[in-house]
C-alpha cells in the first residue's frame, strides 16, 4: 500500500488507491477548495489531535437514502408527541461544538480539532454546510450537521443531550432532502446506530457512480430553511422496528 502525500496542487490519487483501511493520502490543507475537491471524489478528512490531516474513502461505503430512513414505534411516538422543535441552520457553531464535546464509545478525545471546526464553519458561512437542530424547551437538545453539494449530503457528526433528539433531527433532515431531491446521504464510516436507522452498504464503485451522477445538479449554496409546520408533520415508517 502506497499513502501519498500531498502538495499544494488541489490533487487527490483516485480513492481505488485508498488502503484496506481507507486511508488515502496525509497532508494537504483544509481550504474550503480542496474540501470541495475531495468530497466531489467521495474523500473525506479525519484524523485527531497531533496528527497529521489523514484521507480518507473506505470500501465498503455506508450509505442513508433519505426515503429509507427507519423510523423505530419508540422514535415514532417521540416524533408524535411534538416534543421537539427542529430548525435549519440557526445553531451551525453551537451543533459542531457539542458533536466535539460529545464523548464516543470506543474513541478516546475527537476528530474536530480546532482546525476542522474552524472549515466546518467557514464552509457553512458559504452557504454549503448545514445543520439540523432539535430544541427542547428553548434549550438545543440535540443535531447534526454536514456538507451539501449537488444532490449528495455527506453527513459529518451528531450530538444529542436529550435522549431521541438527534434522531429526530436525522429524521427531519432526510425528510428535507428527500423533498429537495438528494439522492443520498453518505455517512462515510459503518457504525451499528446508523445500520439501525437503515443505512446500507455499498462497493464504493458504486458509491462513485452514485456520487457521480449527484454531482451533476442540485439546489445550490444557501442557507437551509424550513416550511413552517415542518416539525410537526408526520413520517412514514419503513419498518415497523
Amino acid at each position: 500500500m502506497t499513502i501519498t502525500f500531498l502538495s499544494q496542487r488541489l490533487e487527490f490519487p483516485h480513492p481505488s488507491q485508498a488502503g484496506p483501511d481507507g486511508l488515502l493520502a496525509v497532508g494537504g490543507d483544509l481550504s474550503p477548495e480542496r474540501l470541495l475537491a475531495a468530497y466531489k471524489q467521495g474523500i473525506f478528512p479525519w484524523y485527531g489531535p497531533g496528527s497529521p490531516i489523514l484521507w480518507w474513502s473506505p470500501d465498503p461505503r455506508l450509505v442513508l437514502y433519505p426515503h429509507n430512513i427507519r423510523i423505530s414505534r419508540r422514535l415514532r411516538r417521540v416524533l408524535n408527541s411534538g416534543r421537539f422543535l427542529i430548525t435549519a441552520d440557526l445553531a451551525f457553531e453551537k451543533v459542531i461544538e457539542y458533536c466535539a464535546r460529545t464523548p464516543r464509545k470506543g474513541a478516546w478525545g475527537t476528530w474536530l480539532v480546532p482546525e476542522m471546526i474552524d472549515a466546518y464553519i467557514r464552509l457553512h458561512h458559504m452557504g454549503i454546510a448545514h445543520c439540523f437542530e432539535a430544541w427542547d424547551q428553548g434549550r438545543l437538545a440535540g443535531g447534526i450537521y454536514g456538507v451539501a453539494l449537488g444532490r449528495g449530503f455527506f453527513g459529518e457528526s451528531m450530538f444529542y443531550r436529550v435522549a431521541n433528539a438527534s434522531k429526530a433531527a436525522l429524521v427531519h433532515l432526510c425528510s428535507f432532502l428527500e423533498e429537495q431531491g438528494f439522492l443520498f446521504m453518505d455517512c462515510q464510516q459503518t457504525t451499528g446506530h446508523m445500520l439501525r436507522l437503515g443505512a446500507v452498504q455499498i462497493d464504493r464503485a458504486v458509491f462513485l457512480d452514485q456520487l457521480e451522477a449527484g454531482m451533476r445538479s442540485g439546489p445550490g449554496p444557501g442557507r437551509w430553511s424550513l416550511s413552517k409546520g415542518v416539525h410537526e408533520m408526520k413520517h412514514k415508517a419503513c419498518s415497523k422496528d
